[in-house]
């Protein structure tokens, strides 16, 4: 009784349901793919989420008029009615970069010093630098940049795109989420939630090291065939009790314990990295050595996001924390541009070397960006750094139908709010849906008496973005 208790225990890698069982015609035939609205340009995405809120003005959105007003104070009218995380409104000043931008690429576009590998890679991104929200602390900025609601329990893009598609994968998730090493997240699990939609749709979390998923492995003692048995039994129970309530979470853990099987022979492989080229591990910069351990983690998911969208992974978000830089602004920053930059470009580089950028959206960016002025907490000496901003910000997109070498938007002579071409966050959404071929009014999920979608009643297609 105490072996089929601790084999009971041990989770979804355990209790998986076997692929034999399909074969013998245990589970009812499923079809991984559905059909978009319209013909598809993407059909998998990477996102590249930099949690905390890259500063624009010294990465993507150069202001000389900002540098020329270093120290002076913003005019009341920008101000008023203005909410901060941590800044003083009273005694706030405007604060300069001390970054050098050059142009890059036959589109001329502006990028700063602290981005030498992807700057060669210009032609290839349209750069948003009008984005906006309207939520100024990071989890609702997350939530709301991940998932369209500020608010805990809504359904993240990915969970989104895997429900209107489906995977293209048998073996691996249709969608999985990568965190750096040693760093956190403050969503957690609500930041690859399937919110209200069933759970089969959440995004997977891979751990950096070792078997990506815990318990993947069958217990000591239990043999395969002990396995298939056991799982059979329990798909039995699983299909009966479906048949009475037709309650879809236990259709979601059929499949997931389906997956989970299917995973034990496919995570292996794909964490294998033998068979990847020297110079691609070079290209990643899988063999830098720090101190943190940062570079070589993040570098390591960035090559794995490559060969978990050509094994057919829907969506794969990588999270790289953290760029909340309230202080210390110049050296942090620099701190994550050395641990990003190089992975980030060779990612791009590597897809397009085979043929899979053109269906492979990239989308890189924030939940907010940060204020052109310094921040002046009570107790800090010096003012190093800038609070969160949410009213204009960078973000980039390249491959899966997207028009590279271009910058959408402008905004004004300091970088406070947005000039022209404003793209909310909601208009982001319908965009990257329009990519994989949906009509954003017309994904939906019908939840608690109404119909619910990732853009709520919101958002705009950018038909400028698309290519």
């Amino acid at each position: 009784m105490a072996s089929r208790r601790r084999f009971l225990s041990n989770g979804i890698g355990t209790l998986a349901l076997a692929s034999m069982l399909r074969d013998e015609g245990l589970l009812g035939a499923e079809s991984f793919t559905r059909p978009p609205h319209f013909a598809p340009k993407a059909k998998r995405c990477i996102y590249l989420f930099m949690e905390g809120g890259p500063s624009q003005m010294d990465l993507f959105d150069p202001k000389p008029k900002l540098n020329e007003m270093d120290g002076q104070a913003m005019p009341e009218s920008l101000l008023e009615g203005v909410k901060f995380s941590f800044t003083n409104k009273e005694s706030a000043r405007l604060l300069g970069s001390p970054r050098t931008f050059k142009k890059h690429g036959q589109c001329g576009m502006d990028m700063s010093d602290l981005l030498p590998n992807l700057s060669r890679h210009a032609d290839d991104i349209a750069l948003i630098r009008s984005m906006h929200g309207d939520q100024f602390n990071h989890l609702p900025g997350q939530l709301l940049m991940l998932s369209g609601s500020p608010l805990r329990g809504a359904p993240t893009l990915g969970s989104w795109l895997n429900y209107g598609l489906g995977s293209d994968s048998s073996e691996l998730p249709g969608y999985v989420v990568m965190t750096t090493l040693g760093r956190g997240l403050p969503g957690g699990a609500a930041s690859w939630s399937s919110g209200f939609l069933p759970s089969n749709y959440s995004g997977a979390l891979f751990r950096n090291e070792g078997s990506p998923v815990l318990n993947l492995e069958n217990p000591a003692g239990i043999s395969p065939d002990m396995q298939a048995r056991t799982i059979s039994a329990v798909n039995e129970l699983n299909r009966q009790r479906f048949s009475g309530v037709k309650h879809p979470e236990i259709e979601s853990r059929i499949k997931n314990y389906e997956l989970a099987y299917r995973m034990q022979s496919a995570a292996p492989d794909l964490i294998d990295l033998s068979g990847e080229s020297k110079s691609t591990i070079e290209a990643y910069g899988l063999n830098r050595q720090d101190k943190t351990g940062f570079q070589a983690s993040f570098a390591r998911n960035c090559l794995l996001a490559r060969r978990l969208v050509e094994r057919g992974t829907r969506f794969v978000t990588l999270f790289l924390s953290t760029w909340d830089q309230h202080s210390k602004l110049d050296s942090a920053l620099a701190t994550n541009t050395q641990i990003s930059d190089l992975p980030v470009a060779a990612l791009l580089q590597d897809l397009k070397e085979r043929g899979l950028l053109d269906e492979t959206l990239v989308v890189w960016g924030g939940e907010f960006g940060r204020t052109p002025l310094g921040e002046n907490r009570t107790g800090f000496k010096t003012v190093t750094g800038r609070d969160h901003h949410p009213y204009s910000f960078s973000m980039w997109m390249a491959g899966g139908g997207v028009k590279g070498g271009q910058t959408i938007g402008t905004t004004d002579e300091i970088g406070w709010g947005v000039e022209d071409e404003p793209v909310h966050v909601h208009d982001l959404h319908a965009t990257i849906l329009r990519l994989f071929g949906f009509d954003h009014k017309e994904l939906t999920y019908r939840f608690r008496g109404r119909d619910f979608r990732l853009t709520d009643v919101h958002g705009e297609v950018v038909e400028k973005l698309i290519a």
